[in-house]
């Protein structure tokens, strides 16, 4: 009598990797779906991706036989790889797969769902761009059949790396990456990619100027970093280090399992390890725990303290307000800082950061969404609303007036030009008032909602009025500052006038204090009259 057929259903004898291969084709498929929008976008995305890899293979493949190729191709690898590390911190949500603890639940081993999962990550358009980059580097650098020989198992043992790479910073930070601080990070995930232009700006400037020998360095030590060392084999053998080309490969090799062995141990613990948040004393001793009062104790008392408290708390917990400052903190010291570093820039570029900053007052009332209907509780007269705008702005200055002036005279060092930082101190400073001013009046004016979910920092059909409060406030904040600008105009061009340009730190810093104090006292009216007004603008995200 014959034994009886294995039922398919038993864990081990169905294999797993061609099912998750098909869940991830499922949640591709079923995602486009949803909106012809998305569509659309993907489609974009794809083609641009795709043609921005084949444009790549193609320059890369011109290189070969150039004097700096295996520096180029080694350093692009290795930028590569970076990317793929990070790609999981900044978009948890841009594919499902990577969260494993939805497969908590199943009867899976470790092992083969390694296999499984590493099989579905190959599916894409990422991989493909990353086969096109390391395939189009080791037909630049490879010389002889023996090179080519090496190529062949140097492209795939770096798309498996670096593809490993990510799994395995997904796993180990999966607990991150569902929680409201991974959300911060996807939302900050715009400045990261706008300072690495910045970056990048600034490097191709200066290997425009001294020429690509000055990647020859570096490029000898990440020749021996995984994965661009799989490219760095290739040269090697091409150019008869056939030792030196073994270790690299074998480097690449012994990367790779220790990353498959990291990621392993992620998912068993992942799978067999409770999550602390469903722990009966996780919010007992989160209930238990002494609140700080440090933050209290700088602040003044009464209402305005209170009012200080809360702005700052946003700042620091509210995903999108935390994205706009670090945003323009960022932004504010990279500008004249980048232009400094190039030859090309001015003590003056310093009020760019008081200008970022100062944006922040614009749209108050929006971060409170909502729950604007409790503070509008507690305005019932214009001297209530000054109060109120008088908290956020007193907020606004316990960083604004540090970082700009850290920024003026970091600029000023760089320059050289410390007899010009009074003037540009006194030049911010004004700025920083003027734009404090027109930024409370245009919260009470133009109110708009920002949505919590995803990027957009607008409610639809609100764009025009987010449009019209920053820049028409920008620009009347830039008109309240002629007064400044004139006398700094006037003193620069009256002989004997340059030994007085210090005079305008003491004269800007009194005329931002009065414009700002000013600005306050004129929107508080207005803002005590159209709290029903604000309150229906801010709810509508």
């Amino acid at each position: 009598m014959s034994a009886a057929p294995p039922a398919r259903g038993v864990p081990g004898r169905t294999p797993v990797t061609p099912v998750v291969v098909r869940l991830k084709l499922s949640l591709l498929r079923n995602g486009l779906r949803q909106s012809a929008g998305r569509r659309a976008a993907y489609a974009v995305s794809v083609a641009f991706a795709l043609l921005f890899a084949a444009l790549l293979l193609i320059g890369l493949i011109a290189l070969r036989g150039t004097a700096h190729a295996t520096s180029v191709t080694v350093l692009l690898v290795a930028v590569l790889a970076l990317g793929w590390a990070v790609m999981p911190l900044f978009f948890p949500s841009g594919d499902e797969t990577l969260d494993p603890t939805r497969l908590a639940m199943l009867p899976l081993h470790p092992r083969p769902l390694v296999r499984a999962l590493l099989a579905a990550s190959l599916v894409g358009a990422g991989p493909l761009f990353t086969l096109c980059v390391l395939t189009g580097s080791v037909t630049a650098v490879a010389r002889g059949p023996a090179a080519y020989a090496v190529a062949v198992v140097a492209v795939p043992l770096g798309l498996l790396l670096c593809v490993t790479l990510a799994r395995a910073v997904a796993a180990a930070n999966i607990r991150l990456l569902t929680s409201r601080k991974g959300r911060d990070l996807a939302v900050l995930s715009g400045l990261v990619i706008a300072i690495g232009a910045q970056v990048v700006n600034f490097g191709a400037q200066q290997l425009g100027s001294a020429g690509l020998g000055r990647l020859d360095p570096a490029a000898e030590v990440l020749g021996w970093v995984p994965p661009a060392s799989a490219v760095g084999a290739v040269d090697a053998v091409g150019e008869g280090a056939y030792g030196g080309g073994a270790a690299r490969l074998a480097l690449t090799a012994l990367a790779l399992a220790v990353l498959l062995a990291l990621w392993s141990r992620s998912l068993t613990r992942l799978m067999t390890s409770p999550d602390g948040s469903t722990l009966p004393g996780a919010e007992q001793g989160a209930r238990d725990r002494p609140r700080s009062a440090g933050l209290g104790r700088l602040l003044p008392g009464g209402r305005t303290g209170t009012i200080m408290e809360r702005s700052l708390r946003y700042v620091w917990r509210d995903p999108k307000t935390k994205a706009a400052w670090v945003t323009s903190l960022a932004i504010g010291l990279i500008v004249p800082v980048f232009n400094a570093l190039q030859g090309t820039g001015s003590v003056y570029f310093a009020c760019f950061a008081a200008g970022m900053l100062g944006i922040q007052m614009y749209n108050q009332f929006g971060q409170d969404t909502s729950a604007f209907w409790m503070v509008a509780l507690t305005i019932s007269s214009s001297r209530d609303a000054y109060v109120e705008l008088r908290g956020r702005a007193l907020a606004l200055l316990m960083i604004t007036l540090p970082y700009a002036t850290l920024v003026t005279v970091l600029t000023t060092a760089m320059l050289g030009d410390w007899p010009a930082l009074p003037e540009a101190l006194g030049l911010s400073f004004a700025l920083l008032g003027a734009m404090l001013a027109t930024g409370a009046w245009c919260s009470a004016r133009f109110p708009y909602s920002i949505p919590q979910e995803g990027y957009k920092n607008a409610a639809p059909g609100q764009a025009g009025l987010a449009w019209i409060s920053i820049f028409g406030g920008m620009v009347a904040a830039a008109l309240l500052c002629l007064p400044v600008i004139a006398l700094g105009i006037w003193l620069h061009v009256t002989p004997g006038g340059g030994d007085r340009t210090w005079l305008l730190l003491p004269l800007g810093t009194a005329y931002g204090a009065g414009i700002g104090v000013l600005g306050l006292r004129l929107a508080a009216p207005r803002t005590a009259r159209r709290l029903p007004e604000i309150l229906a603008a801010v709810s509508k995200g």
